[in-house]
């Protein structure tokens, strides 16, 4: 008897629909499984053989092929226990075929029947809305499947409640009608056929009377019911001294810059990064979906009864691999980058990281996106994120101190040169911290609070929101290079004055683009649409860093 299911699958945070077909005929009795599957597929095989045997449900001794299409994709996901079961199920009977049409099954199965959660529930979800389908998962994806108030979810503990559910009166007896229907009877047949048929309707009635109540899942939406307990406990409140590095933090903020923090060991730098997604604005509701679906994909959506609400902010240690980092894997999944979308990657001791891993991060500051092609699969990951870097001057960290700073020229270049330019270039803002002066530490003064500067940022991105409803982009720092002209139109006199910068300090295209881009974004801070002067001279404070930085010249 031929049975098919429908389920899902996750491809990159896009999901790709699943065919789970089982065909049940004479032969020798063998379990063949087919359609490009991977290891935790193959295994489903005999969890499911086991989970419906402890189930009080026995396969019969007869050839049986499970083939999950499309073929030319592998299938990797042990999410696909429970459309096996059920695809299984259905060929023998046990379930209604024309009630099963029209659900989506997706979950894993435990050795006695039992649903397992499986991760990225949310996207699938999101990704079949259109199809009006029903989604079968287990009981603790429940909380993640109600994020979506359109969706239509059924949550199960076992499979005994989906058997209950999707019962149907003569439950095995269909199946013994149309066998005897096609075999000539004998009283020997009748006899053996009666006997099996007791026993199973014996097993599946004892089976049903263990089952507990079913929630079904139609239309809700709890987001609003249910607050968020964290307090917030970093605030740039804490912080004292350092005003130019406040001052750059709210540019990059503003402007989604990305931005490096150059000084000494102890200065505030990896304090104040800590506390740049406080002054972000908040993530609007497609960004916490699209952020939501990445970190379920990962595993990582701890409070299942809500959106992500706060902006990522990801702090990898120096020692990451690229894959790490990127993405990807034998089973692809998310890297930092995209768990820090519509976020901040912060990166302490940026020199430290393996050069390689650095230059990871080149297409994705520029696109967006990460584009991630291995022998298995093509998937692309969101990775729309502002990079916050830092480092010491040098490697004894004291430079240009020379009262303090052991290094040598030669010291200092192979220093520099852990940096490819290509990366520099990419970078915004360079803000130097200065080691706090003691006078600063001790001072006792109201600081500004986050909130204060949210609320400026936010001000700040409001105006570019307006300015750029009619273009694909949002800020200041995405403006296209064809497009500068337009949007940052600079005097003669500026014009000059940015000739002289650009012949003296040999910069590149690059970098005299996102230099028109940050004093875009202090004229906005500034409330003025005209460029002004000192929106140019304060945008030339953070061109990045100079070889005449590390000759002494600065």
């Amino acid at each position: 008897m031929y049975s098919r299911v429908e389920s899902s699958m996750l491809f990159g945070i896009k999901t790709m629909e699943v065919c789970v077909e089982v065909d049940i005929s004479n032969g020798m009795p063998m379990i063949d499984m087919v359609g490009y599957l991977g290891s935790e597929v193959k295994e489903a095989k005999e969890r499911v053989k086991t989970a419906l045997h402890n189930c009080g449900i026995s396969l019969p001794p007869k050839r049986i092929t499970i083939n999950l299409s499309p073929a030319n994709i592998k299938k990797s996901s042990t999410g696909f226990d429970l459309p096996i079961a059920v695809a299984l199920l259905t060929s023998l009977g046990v379930l209604d075929k024309e009630k099963v049409e029209g659900h989506i099954f997706i979950g894993e199965l435990s050795l006695n029947g039992d649903l397992m959660p499986i991760n990225g529930i949310l996207p699938m979800i999101v990704e079949s809305l259109d199809s009006n389908k029903t989604f079968v998962v287990p009981k603790g994806n429940e909380n993640e499947a109600k994020l979506i108030s359109e969706s239509k979810v059924s949550s199960f503990t076992n499979l005994r409640e989906i058997i209950q559910f999707f019962n149907i009166e003569p439950l095995i007896s269909k199946a013994y009608t149309s066998k005897k229907n096609s075999q000539k009877s004998s009283p020997n047949n009748s006899l053996k056929d009666s006997k099996e048929k007791n026993k199973m309707e014996t097993n599946l009635k004892s089976f049903l009377g263990e089952t507990k109540n079913i929630t079904i899942i139609n239309n809700q939406n709890s987001n609003s019911e249910l607050p968020d307990n964290e307090e917030k406990k970093m605030d740039f409140s804490d912080i004292n001294g350092q005003r130019i590095l406040k001052r750059a933090c709210e540019i990059a903020a503003s402007g989604m810059h990305n931005m490096l923090i150059v000084g000494p060991p102890g200065t505030g730098k990896t304090m104040i990064s800590e506390r740049m997604s406080t002054i972000m604005p908040p993530l609007n509701d497609e960004e916490k979906l699209e952020v939501s679906k990445v970190y379920s994909v990962c595993g990582l959506l701890k409070n299942k009864k809500k959106l992500l609400e706060d902006r990522p902010f990801r702090n990898p240690h120096h020692t990451i691999t690229k894959a790490a980092l990127a993405g990807g894997g034998i089973t692809p999944i998310p890297g930092e980058i995209s768990l820090a979308h519509q976020g901040v990657l912060f990166l302490d001791e940026f020199t430290e990281f393996q050069k390689s891993t650095i230059e990871v991060l080149r297409q994705p500051l520029e696109n967006k996106n990460i584009n991630l092609t291995r022998m298995n699969y093509n998937v692309t990951y969101p990775a729309d994120f502002l990079l916050l870097a830092s480092m010491n001057p040098c490697n004894c960290g004291y430079y240009p101190n020379m009262q303090k700073c052991r290094c040598t020229p030669s010291t200092l270049k192979r220093y520099l040169n852990k940096l490819s330019q290509p990366i520099l270039d990419r970078i915004d803002l360079t803000v130097f911290a200065p080691e706090v002066k003691f006078s600063e530490l001790v001072k006792k003064q109201k600081n500004e609070t986050s909130y204060d500067i949210r609320q400026r940022v936010i001000r700040c991105q409001q105006i570019q929101y307006e300015r750029y409803k009619d273009e694909p982009f949002y800020h200041n720092s995405q403006i296209p290079a064809n497009k500068l002209e337009k949007y940052v139109p600079l005097d003669d006199e500026q014009l000059g004055f940015m000739n002289k910068i650009y012949e003296r300090d040999n910069l590149t295209a690059r970098t005299f683009h996102k230099l028109l881009r940050v004093i875009r974004t202090i004229s906005d801070m500034d409330g003025s649409e005209k460029i002004k002067m000192e929106h140019v001279m304060e945008a030339l404070c953070y061109k990045g860093l100079t070889k005449e930085y590390y000759e002494g010249g600065m």
